[in-house]
């Protein structure tokens, strides 16, 4: 592959596989300091040396408030907790949806809450972050609500490569389902705060230790070794309107094609996607639409090759 100046602007090459749009710099809030983005050569999947962003974020988002996450007591109102996601659905995490936890799993072992006083049992300190926010929860951590605090990863940084011209490849890359899974990326991408577009949160994982790791209505939620972090777009993180009433887009996926949102403009879903789903126009090229929120995901696959 040829090496790309890089002039932080977004390039519409025609090629013999139709339009290439090449990531944008300049579309990453980069302003704050939050994000830094400079120019690397790596080798991508398919053995090839190419240009590629380094992105070392923050792990907290400059743009926007987060949380709330756990509601405090089964009055709160939907403004006072985060959303939960569930059987393709979302829900508020308000005081009522916690008070009745058993009846919505059918399950009598959910208690989360105080009977006579209404105070919901909810992680308080960074220690109990660490032990209750991680796939071995802590028993003694059995019908909590748990939140993690900006405050507890101010600290954390990430880093991330991602290709500055997209090389689309004959076969895909599926993320892995499970332990054992696919060699490659688990992030799906970065959006334009410079926050990750994580794998699916292990709600099983988190459901079987008879916790609740509620997401804010960003979709994210925070853990002290991946910092503030989305699993669902919800509609509420940076976008970028199109002029043809196409899906706005929020990011870009780690083989650096771009990820719209789900929807067009009127509201129409887009039925011609892959099984990554992404699919192609004249304007856009190849590209993603990004899952509904209540799925728990993204996108589900790489068409492009991706940073080793």
């Amino acid at each position: 592959m040829a090496c790309k100046k890089d002039d932080n602007t977004s390039t519409d090459d025609t090629t013999s596989t139709g339009t290439v749009i090449t990531v944008d710099a300049a579309n990453f809030l980069t302003s704050t300091g939050s994000v830094v983005i400079t120019t690397e050569n790596k080798t991508l999947s398919n053995g090839t040396t190419a240009p590629c962003y380094k992105i070392v974020t923050k792990s907290i988002p400059a743009d926007h408030a987060m949380g709330p996450w756990c509601p405090t007591n089964i009055s709160d109102d939907a403004s006072k907790g985060g959303i939960w996601l569930s059987g393709g659905n979302v829900y508020d995490v308000d005081g009522a949806f916690i008070k009745n936890l058993a009846t919505f799993y059918n399950d009598a072992t959910w208690q989360m809450y105080n009977v006579s006083t209404g105070v919901i049992t909810k992680t308080a300190t960074q220690a109990d972050c660490a032990a209750a926010a991680n796939p071995n929860v802590g028993a003694q951590y059995k019908n909590y609500c748990v939140e993690c605090l900006p405050s507890y990863v101010s600290s954390v940084t990430n880093t991330f490569y991602i290709p500055i011209t997209p090389v689309k490849q004959t076969s895909s890359y599926t993320f892995a389902t499970g332990p054992g899974g696919a060699s490659g990326p688990s992030s799906r991408g970065i959006a334009f705060d410079g926050v990750v577009f994580d794998a699916p949160a292990p709600v099983s994982v988190i459901l079987a230790a008879y916790t609740i790791a509620p997401f804010d209505d960003y979709g994210a939620h925070i853990n002290l070794a991946a910092g503030y972090h989305y699993h669902a777009a919800t509609g509420l993180t940076k976008k970028i309107a199109q002029t043809d009433g196409h899906a706005a887009m929020i990011g870009y996926a780690m083989d650096g094609f771009a990820i719209y949102e789900r929807l067009s403009v009127a509201g129409t879903e887009y039925t011609d996607l892959d099984s990554n789903r992404g699919h192609t126009d004249s304007t856009r090229g190849y590209h993603y639409h990004v899952d509904k929120a209540g799925n728990n995901n993204f996108i589900n696959g790489l068409a492009g090759a991706y940073v080793k």
